[in-house]
């Protein structure tokens, strides 16, 4: 059968549209740096990794978190806060100064001028479930619905967060086509809920069995070109 023309193009965004690990292991020892000064009480008592490990303990008691780690980082925190005796009004400043770290992040040098000739094609939307803040990071006037786990209540490989963007945008699932770097989260998941998926596959990653992208790019560039070639069904 031959595909269908897509009406929309949806996006994970930390991997797909940036990377991220650099970007929160500079947070991390950015924010680490903030609390030693405001809370060192609480520095002197956790390293960065303990308190990773702290927000992994807090995630396998309360799974439900999953879905908001911006929450699940506060909690930790909150906790660490209290262990410490450290003073409890300095953590919404922690969580600010985080925010504002976690975001300054820089594109894959492609990603921007393929956004725009993107957008002239078709509508744009992202299914997260990170906190990137578009506004922040200067890429919101692409998408025309931005959707997040921690604002939905369920996060990514769940079908319904998948299905509700497709509603919000108007669009049928099987007229949709999500772009993601994670084949379980973003191609599974996707897939499970009747959109097509594309698998951003920038560092050359070996397929998992049993999952099988509709389409695999390795740059924004080859996904102009695949997008290009599927408007003209």
């Amino acid at each position: 059968m031959t595909p269908r023309r897509p009406h929309a193009l949806l996006f994970d965004l930390d991997d797909t549209l940036w990377p991220i690990g650099p970007v929160i292991a500079a947070a991390e020892t950015s924010w680490h740096a903030w609390l030693a000064e405001h809370a060192p009480e609480v520095t002197q008592r956790y390293s960065i990794e303990a308190l990773r490990a702290r927000r992994m303990a807090l995630l396998e008691q309360r799974p439900e978190l999953v879905v908001d780690l911006y929450r699940l980082r506060r909690l930790a925190l909150e906790q660490a806060f209290a262990e410490a005796g450290a003073d409890a009004a300095h953590i919404e400043g922690a969580m600010r100064h985080f925010h504002v770290q976690r975001n300054a992040v820089t594109p894959f040098g492609e990603v921007p001028a393929a956004l725009v000739e993107l957008q002239a094609m078709l509508r744009l939307g992202v299914i997260t479930n990170g906190n990137a803040d578009l506004e922040v990071i200067g890429l919101h006037h692409h998408f025309d619905t931005v959707l997040a786990s921690a604002r939905f209540g369920r996060a990514k490989p769940d079908p319904s967060i998948f299905l509700a963007a497709c509603e919000a945008m108007g669009v049928a699932p099987r007229d949709a086509v999500y772009v993601g770097d994670d084949l379980r989260l973003d191609v599974q998941g996707a897939q499970g809920a009747g959109l097509r998926a594309v698998w951003m596959n920038r560092r050359g990653a070996q397929h998992e069995a049993g999952i099988a992208p509709d389409a695999t790019c390795a740059s924004f560039d080859e996904l102009l070109a695949w997008v290009r070639a599927q408007m003209q069904h």
